[in-house]
């Protein structure tokens, strides 16, 4: 019974209701999809999504279920291992590219946002691309030549760069050196 107590503090802390309309809308459900599989009805869930109403425990469950998780996903903190990346610890990213990728966000499921530690060799020219969200850079060290559009920008070592991604562009490394960056990037590409 204690725990059945603190998930209504618990959800106005942290938004139950925001964490269930976030993993449907991630699964591409809608709540009508939601209501059949669960078994509650489309007002209720509507209800919860907004903070209206706060599922019990039974419901909780049979939500987390309808949704592939368990309970604690809507309840729990994520463990320090999802959250905390250490130095010499982050995941590199094989793309078969000669970009070094690695990972610096945390490993929690529901990230909007990926975070990314690029290396990039001396002369690489990177094809024009575009995607949904946002991206932000930031030169460690290097030259990088950025195109947004048909607007060129150089970056060198403490610049940033903060664009729509749906806009085309592309970079190029023109100096002798590798190019470190930072790259932030909504949403999250890297799924685990």
């Amino acid at each position: 019974m204690a725990g059945a107590q603190a998930t209504p503090d618990r959800a106005a802390g942290l938004s139950i209701g925001s964490a269930i309309r976030d993993r449907r809308r991630g699964l591409g459900l809608t709540l009508q999809s939601l209501a059949d599989t669960s078994g509650l009805s489309i007002p209720f869930l509507s209800q919860v999504e907004r903070n209206l109403a706060h599922p019990s425990l039974l419901s909780l469950e049979a939500i987390a279920k309808a949704l592939d998780v368990d309970v604690d996903y809507f309840v729990g903190v994520p463990s320090p291992g999802q959250i905390v990346c250490r130095a010499g610890e982050h995941d590199r990213i094989d793309l078969e590219s000669p970009v070094v990728y690695e990972r610096l966000s945390g490993r929690h499921a529901e990230r909007k946002m990926e975070a990314l530690r690029l290396i990039v060799p001396p002369g690489l020219a990177a094809p024009t691309i575009h995607r949904e969200g946002e991206g932000f850079w930031y030169i460690l060290s290097g030259t990088l030549e950025m195109t947004v559009g048909r607007k060129k920008f150089v970056l060198n070592t403490g610049d940033s760069a903060h664009f729509d991604q749906r806009h085309p562009y592309s970079m190029r490394n023109v100096g002798k050196s590798e190019v470190r960056m930072i790259w932030v990037g909504t949403p999250a590409i890297f799924k685990d």
